[in-house]
């Protein structure tokens, strides 16, 4: 059998990761991947040295990240499993684990506040309640809907992503915020946050009004998206608990060691850390 990526197997394998009930981001992401292998191919059989330049192609002429090159291959390779063209996997490059993560990359609980203070002085309520419910929690944007009027009038919020359900409490200081919300907007039922049509905020949404505020907070906009808020809610909790198995539960996390990757300090952090090691005589 001639081992081409075609628009009928990619559809086939579209439904089958649908059967095996991966969320709708995950899809995207793999067959978004997948495309990608296919215009580097451009109808040529698959061989293992075609995939050996292709990774190559990734890394000395697009010029990828490492972690990005890496998760095009786990895609490819996913897919192979399901071909059963288990002669054409390759490896992913290897990654030493990061020590600490680079300061233009994590958003600081300073910056968030600069980010709130703006909304609120713009008078953007919406986005700076969005953005105080994901921090607060910790949730993934993907689970904004599952912030519902019931929800926050019992305190649990229910969420069911990537094949199991866990609950999450609001806190007080979150809850009394969020039923001040519904109160004045005059929200009765379903999701809170929403679009003008009535449908739940989506990522793009969520990610283009917090790029907006940033020129006014002062903020860089490379720290500035949905996610890194759930990252600074990991590392607030462990900063302060320092239990990790518990952090993992609240995140919905499986593995504990992608909890790990959440809880990385800043460079700065590591720097006052080896500062503090003493280990450099003054002679």
């Amino acid at each position: 059998m001639k081992k081409v990526i075609t628009s009928q197997l990619l559809e086939n394998y579209r439904l089958f990761l649908n059967e095996q009930e991966k969320s709708k981001s995950t899809i995207q992401k793999y067959m978004s991947d997948l495309n990608k292998l296919t215009g580097y191919a451009d109808g040529r059989e698959l061989t293992k040295m075609l995939l050996i330049e292709y990774k190559d192609y990734l890394r000395n002429e697009k010029k990828y990240k490492t972690s990005s090159i890496n998760s095009y291959l786990v895609a490819a390779n996913r897919f192979f499993d399901y071909m059963e063209w288990y002669d054409l996997k390759v490896k992913p490059f290897k990654v030493q684990k990061e020590v600490f993560v680079p300061e233009d990359r994590e958003l600081s609980k300073e910056e968030y506040k600069k980010l709130l203070w703006t909304a609120a002085a713009c008078k953007k309520t919406k986005i700076g309640m969005v953005i105080q419910t994901i921090c607060a929690t910790g949730i993934r944007i993907s689970e904004l809907s599952a912030i519902t009027v019931p929800s926050i009038k019992r305190g649990v919020v229910f969420i069911y992503n990537k094949g199991k359900e866990r609950q999450v409490l609001l806190s007080r200081d979150i809850q009394l915020k969020l039923l001040q919300y519904i109160r004045k907007n005059g929200i009765k039922s379903g999701a809170v946050f929403q679009t003008i049509s009535g449908k739940p905020l989506d990522r793009t949404y969520v990610w283009r009004e917090m790029k907006k505020l940033c020129d006014s907070a002062g903020v860089n906009k490379s720290k500035v998206f949905p996610h890194n808020l759930r990252h600074l809610f990991a590392r607030t909790f462990y900063n302060l608990y320092k239990d990790i198995a518990k952090l993992a539960d609240i995140l919905g996390h499986s593995n504990i060691e992608t909890t790990r990757i959440y809880i990385r300090e800043s460079g700065v952090e590591y720097m006052k850390q080896l500062n503090s090691l003493k280990l450099v005589l003054k002679m």
